[in-house]
């Protein structure tokens, strides 16, 4: 007697398909990733700290992306998927929260170290 196949099961060459979709687009993204890395450090007022960190955040979340979505192809029943979701999105919001807070205060300090380097060392802007 054939296994009954559950509602959410993807089929063999779906899922192959898929995987081989997935592995093309995390290509293509790693590819922009590193032009932009070699980019960015270039451009003004980006600071390698703040480059580095907003490449960093770059990548952690799009290997989520990728993690979550292979997690998603050999989810099998409703519950997994909804606690699936679930662990994902409440994670990423924190990773997002936390990664605002820090680029916004990496940006900052690069700011007010670019504006005391041009100023010198009396601090406010003049007319």
């Amino acid at each position: 007697m054939a296994k009954a196949k559950s509602p959410f099961e993807i089929p063999t060459d779906v899922r192959k398909m898929t995987e081989q979709s997935m592995e093309q687009v995390r290509t293509a993204i790693n590819s922009y990733l590193q032009f932009f890395h070699r980019a960015v450090p270039g451009a003004p007022l980006s600071g390698n700290e703040l480059s580095n960190k907003v490449l960093t955040y770059a990548e952690r979340n799009v290997a989520n992306a990728f993690e979550f979505a292979q997690k998603l192809a050999q989810v099998k029943e409703v519950q997994e998927l909804v606690k699936l979701q679930t662990e994902f999105i409440q994670s990423q919001m924190q990773a997002i929260t936390e990664q605002s807070k820090d680029l916004s205060e990496t940006a900052t300090k690069a700011v007010m170290d670019a504006v005391s380097g041009t100023h010198g060392s009396g601090g406010g802007f003049s007319s």
